[in-house]
C-alpha cells in the first residue's frame, strides 16, 4: 500500500468536499498547510506527495530518495523545482483541465467590473449616494462597452481559448499570442479544443493593438515580468490588463506607477506575485485595479473536479509504475 502526503489540503478542502477519491488509493494523510521547515519531516515515507501552492524545491527532492511523484493541485507546476525532481526520478503531474470553466468566468467578472463597475456601483448605492442624488440616475466613473474593442490574450491553451469564446459573444475582436507549456507538464496535450480562430500576434504587437490584455500563460523563467514597464508603455491609454494566470508575470511596482499616471483605465487581478499580499503591496492603493483573492480557480465544481482528476491520475500513475494502491 503507498502512503499519499498532502502538504496544504485547506484551500482544495475546507470541509464541503470528501477526501474519499484519494483516501482509496492508499495510506492517505493530509495536513490542512505545512510550513517549510515541516514538509520534509511530514512527507518521509510517502511514494506521493500532493500540494497546492506550498513549495517544494531542490533540497526537498534530496530528503526524499523514496518519494516517485508530485502531483500538484493546480494548473501551474511553478511551484516545484522541476530540474531538482526529474535529477532525482520524481515525477511531476498537475491537473491543466478541472478549473477551465471557472478561470474563464472569472477572468470576464474582473473585465465587467473595471470596464463598467458593476460592484462600485452597488457600494455606492448602498453607502447612501443613490437616495442622495438629484437625477434618477448616476455613475462614478465613465461606463465602456467592449463590443466591437480588441480582446488580446497571451497564452492560448485551454483557458485562454474559453475566454475568447467569451471575449467574441461580447462582440469583441480576438487576437493571441502563443506560449508554449513547459515539457515537464505531465498530461494529455493541447488538441480537440473547440475554440474561435484568432489572430496571431508577436506579443510587443499584441500589447500595442489590444483594448484588453489577459493573461493566460504559465509562469517560467521565460515569463516571469513579461508585463514589465517597456510593454506597459505600449499599451492603448485606457486599455485595460487582466491577470488570472500567476501574480509573478506582472512587474508589480510598474503597473501600479502607470495605474497612478493614468495609463490604463484599469487593472483587474486574482492573482498577486506574494500570496496574501504585504499591507504595502503597491497595487492594494492603486486607483482603478480590482483584486480579488487568488479565487478563480475555487468554485466548488472546479475543487471538485481537481479532487477526482487527480485520483485518477494517480490509479493511471500506479499501474504504469507498477505501485500497488487499493484501487
Amino acid at each position: 500500500m503507498i502512503r499519499l502526503v498532502v502538504l496544504d489540503g485547506a484551500a482544495l478542502n475546507p470541509g464541503d468536499l470528501s477526501w474519499e477519491p484519494l483516501a482509496a488509493l492508499g495510506e492517505l494523510i493530509v495536513h490542512p498547510r505545512s510550513a517549510p521547515a515541516e514538509c520534509v519531516s511530514r512527507a518521509r515515507g510517502a511514494a506521493v506527495v500532493l500540494t497546492n501552492k506550498t513549495r517544494l524545491d531542490r533540497s526537498f527532492f534530496e530528503a526524499l530518495p523514496e518519494l516517485r511523484l508530485v502531483a500538484v493541485l493546480a494548473t501551474g507546476t511553478d511551484i516545484v523545482d522541476l530540474e531538482g525532481a526529474a535529477e532525482h526520478g520524481v515525477k511531476v503531474m498537475n491537473v491543466p483541465e478541472y478549473g477551465t470553466a471557472s478561470v474563464a468566468q472569472q477572468t470576464l467578472a474582473l473585465l465587467l467590473e473595471v470596464a463598467t463597475g458593476t460592484g462600485l456601483h452597488d457600494a455606492a448605492v448602498h453607502a447612501g449616494t443613490w437616495t442622495r442624488a438629484v437625477d434618477w440616475t448616476f455613475w462614478q466613473r465613465p461606463l465602456l462597452e467592449l463590443e466591437g474593442r480588441t480582446f488580446g490574450i497571451v497564452g492560448f491553451g485551454r483557458i485562454g481559448r474559453r475566454v475568447a469564446k467569451l471575449a467574441e459573444a461580447l462582440g469583441m475582436r480576438v487576437i493571441a499570442a502563443q506560449w508554449e507549456p513547459s515539457a515537464a507538464f505531465l498530461g494529455p496535450p493541447l488538441a480537440d479544443v473547440s475554440s474561435p480562430q484568432p489572430v496571431r500576434r508577436g506579443l510587443d504587437e499584441l500589447f500595442a493593438e489590444s483594448d484588453v490584455v489577459s493573461l493566460h500563460c504559465p509562469l517560467t523563467p521565460a515569463t516571469r515580468q513579461l508585463v514589465d514597464a517597456r510593454r506597459l508603455a505600449l499599451m492603448r491609454r485606457e486599455a485595460i490588463l487582466i491577470n488570472t494566470a500567476r501574480g509573478a508575470l506582472i512587474d508589480e511596482p510598474a503597473l501600479a506607477a502607470a495605474l497612478h499616471a493614468g495609463h490604463l483605465r484599469g487593472a483587474g487581478l486574482d492573482v498577486l506575485s506574494v500570496e496574501p499580499p504585504p499591507a504595502d503591496h503597491p497595487l492594494l492603493s492603486a486607483p482603478r485595479c480590482v483584486i480579488t483573492p487568488h479565487i478563480a480557480w475555487a468554485t466548488t465544481a472546479a475543487r471538485q473536479r481537481l479532487m477526482t482528476i487527480t485520483a485518477e491520475n494517480l490509479k493511471t500513475w500506479g499501474r504504469a509504475f507498477n505501485f500497488s494502491a487499493r484501487v
